[in-house]
């Protein structure tokens, strides 16, 4: 075995990149199971077209991809899960943060046209390269009596309800209507839900992976999906309800902001008022 100044370095080369609907960090889904069977397609480099016969035969297959985005200057021997009150060390977790960023998800194979896969349930952001491609085995991949390390005792299905007040349901209603005209202006209106219940479901505690604060003048909970956020209050049934939402974006950049998302979050002001948080 090289000793530490001996180890080797490897180089990588995509087989091919990701086109989703997700592309920023804040959208992407973080398991594949969770996406709300968001769809997207993986286009193949012509070299590797001859690769990918046989392959259509398979209903899930696993997709290794490069974390392209990850920008850590240093490898942290421990990071903070979404589901833990502590850190842990990053080869017990699925954290992006690793010294290798490489991911895995096994996807569903809806088809294959060409050298494009479409695929549903990706977790994967848009340009994201491909490093492989390997069929899903049910008899090879699937151990449901396996243990779950540090997450057995965590049940992994989300155990929060998460209800809408009438104020929140309206302006969910009034950025879906809006944002149905202009994809690029922000997530779906199903999917801003969603996101919210996602990231509610697991609990209301204050945590930075999930991006729930504690606002330090009012003592309210906000929760931050994407460019909005959004005030919530806690139950002593285990249920949370979400009060309504308010833009993310400072006044300035609302004000002068020249992209389809500024006119959003304009038109948002305009008709519910400014709700600083």
């Amino acid at each position: 075995m090289p000793g530490p100044r001996e180890v080797p370095t490897y180089a990588v080369r995509p087989i091919g990149f990701v086109h989703s609907p997700f592309t920023e960090k804040s959208q992407a889904p973080r398991q594949g199971v969770v996406a709300g069977s968001a769809r997207a397609t993986i286009e193949i480099l012509a070299e590797y077209e001859h690769a990918l016969a046989d392959l259509e035969g398979f209903n899930r297959i696993w997709v290794l991809f490069w974390f392209d985005r990850v920008h850590s200057t240093s490898v942290f021997g421990k990071v903070l899960p979404p589901r833990s009150d502590r850190k842990r060390g990053v080869f017990a977790t699925r954290s992006p943060h690793r010294p290798n960023p490489i991911g895995m998800s096994a996807v569903v194979l809806e088809r294959v046209e060409g050298l494009t896969l479409h695929v549903r349930d990706v977790d994967m952001l848009d340009g994201t390269p491909v490093l492989d491609l390997k069929p899903y085995l049910a008899y090879a991949d699937v151990f449901p009596d396996a243990n779950a390390g540090w997450l057995d005792k965590r049940d992994p299905v989300a155990n929060w309800v998460v209800t809408f007040t009438p104020a929140a349901e309206t302006e969910l209603a009034f950025i879906a209507e809006r944002a149905s005209s202009d994809a690029e202006s922000s997530p779906a209106p199903l999917d801003l839900r969603r996101r919210i219940e996602n990231a509610l479901a697991l609990g209301p505690e204050p945590h930075p992976y999930r991006r729930i604060k504690r606002n330090l003048h009012s003592g309210e909970l906000i929760v931050a999906v994407k460019d909005w956020r959004v005030r919530f209050a806690v139950s002593t049934d285990r249920s949370i309800e979400v009060q309504d939402l308010s833009s993310g974006y400072r006044r300035r950049e609302i004000e002068q902001g020249r992209l389809p998302v500024h006119a959003l979050h304009r038109e948002f002001i305009s008709r519910f008022g400014p709700r600083p948080l």
